[in-house]
């Protein structure tokens, strides 16, 4: 059997496909950017066609650049946006309403209603997670309430609904699977994931009819195949997870109190507690960190909305740099002397404030202030949100241990000057592997070890390799006065 190996990561903002040759090195890679849809302020869509486009694109890109036909592929990973909700109709296959994303706040009013209603306990107790808009109950409510004849059709089991890996899965199979893994399932406020069904109670609060949820599986595990006609022959799907539980198993944190930080369109971090269920007390999430053989392993997670999202904005929107490249070395000629902080609130604040209200906002503008304070000041803001992330962790779980060095993935971590930052602000070491794509790796490692031709979990962790070590090196009293700017900032950000 060929030990090729194809992962797709469906993110937030661009689609892309990897080919992994039999040593688990990535041999090709297609990725292309899709379109991002605002109908209202703090509303966020994407059209799931598009998104389906992408993915065939990319698979078919990625399959040719590496000279690799679908009959000499083993496997095939996903990885997803997770909280994203897709609805489709199960005869035509076509969604009933754009993909509302993760990031969108709509439902700010529906989880007030259920708070003061008193339901948000049984869904801390059952689920892990708090009452917010940001997870997938609510939007599939919402679109189920606002989609002329779609309540009527869920309940008669005409619709299906799922996350981006559950919509893939149905359409690279033909319609013949609606499954999803329990990492994504995790993320929906209807799946107990003490007793890893589907919930009853919870379904019933956020009145979603059971028959349009997908079986659940293990994150390796046998989802369906390609259909034929899609790329010339058809591929076992073996393996899904969502897009911060693959960086966790692409960067092999698979013994408890390892931490795992990823730099995308957010940031995510997530300490593994092994088969311990941990209830939080500080406003993090405990979640579903992996699933293999019917066995769970938990995590703590931290969810801040905007990271690499900030430096989007910089290029977008201000326009002070072209490239997100340019933000380091921007950030490294601003003025020391200047305090300037950004709270990127754009679609609220996550971890641990869970504030959906809140806005972004700037403080210690001068009028000496200009482009580079202002990258400096969202380069910053991440390395701030993660230490209060961090900093509840430890709170949190007693076997967390303050001193552990920080594995970190995704797009951010390329730059020199924001991980060296990271490592001062959290007084810890930061480590960044050579493999910076973690989630797509961790994607692919699932299908080929699932299909038997990539080695078992103990293997795969020994092949991590650091790239480099970054170690704190600022003082203590000017971190401790950067991170008291930091606090005050944030608390008039508060709504």
């Amino acid at each position: 059997m060929s030990a090729y190996v194809v992962a797709i990561d469906q993110g937030t903002t661009s689609t892309r496909a990897m080919v992994f040759d039999g040593a688990m090195q990535a041999v090709a890679t297609a990725q292309t950017e899709f379109t991002q849809h605002f109908p209202r302020s703090g509303w966020v869509e994407h059209d799931p066609e598009e998104i389906w486009k992408t993915t065939v694109w990319a698979v078919k890109t990625a399959l040719e650049k590496a000279g690799v036909s679908a009959g000499d592929v083993a496997a095939l990973g996903i990885t997803n946006q997770r909280e994203t909700v897709v609805v489709w109709d199960r005869a035509t296959g076509k969604p009933v309403h754009n993909a509302i994303v993760w990031q969108d706040r709509r439902t700010a009013p529906t989880c007030e209603r259920l708070r003061a209603d008193g339901h948000e306990a049984v869904f801390a107790q059952k689920t892990g997670l708090l009452v917010d808009p940001y997870f997938a109950g609510t939007k599939v409510k919402y679109i189920l309430d606002e989609v002329e004849g779609a309540r009527e059709k869920a309940e008669r089991g005409e619709l299906a609904f799922g996350t981006i890996d559950s919509f893939l899965i149905w359409r690279l199979t033909g319609g013949v699977r609606h499954v999803t893994d329990a990492t994504n399932a995790s993320r929906t406020l209807l799946y107990n994931i003490r007793e890893n069904a589907w919930d009853d109670e919870l379904c019933a609060i956020l009145d979603v009819p059971q028959a349009m949820l997908p079986d659940v599986l293990d994150c390796a595990d046998t989802f369906g195949e390609t259909d034929p006609e899609l790329f010339g022959a058809a591929i076992p799907i073996r393996g899904v997870a969502g897009d911060q539980q693959a960086a966790v198993i692409g960067q092999a944190c698979f013994t408890p109190g390892m931490i795992k930080s990823t730099y995308g369109t957010g940031c995510f971090a997530l300490i593994n507690t092994g088969e311990e269920f941990v209830p939080s007390q500080n406003r993090l999430l405990t979640t579903i960190a992996y699933r293999f053989g019917g066995r769970t392993t938990y995590a703590l997670e931290g969810s801040i909305f905007i990271a690499g999202a900030a430096v989007q904005w910089l290029r977008d929107e201000l326009g002070i740099i072209k490239a997100a490249e340019e933000t380091g070395a921007l950030a490294a000629q601003s003025d020391p002397h200047q305090s300037v902080y950004l709270v990127p609130a754009f679609v609220g604040l996550g971890a641990p404030w869970w504030d959906a209200e809140a806005r972004g906002a700037i403080f210690g503008l001068t009028r000496a202030s200009g482009a580079a304070e202002i990258a400096r000041a969202a380069l910053e803001s991440v390395c701030y949100q993660t230490h209060d992330l961090l900093t509840a962790m430890y709170k949190d779980w007693a076997s967390g241990d303050a001193n552990t060095v920080l594995r970190v993935d995704g797009g951010m971590v390329a730059s020199d000057w924001t991980m060296q930052c990271l490592a001062d602000i959290l007084d810890a070491p930061v480590d960044r592997p050579k493999m910076l794509e973690t989630t797509v790796l961790g994607a692919a490692w699932l299908a080929g070890s699932a299909a038997g031709v990539w080695p078992g979990q103990d293997e795969f962790a020994k092949g991590w390799a650091i790239d480099r070590q970054f170690t704190p090196k600022l003082d203590a009293k000017t971190r401790q006065t950067k991170l008291a700017g930091w606090a005050d900032a944030v608390k008039r950000t508060l709504s």
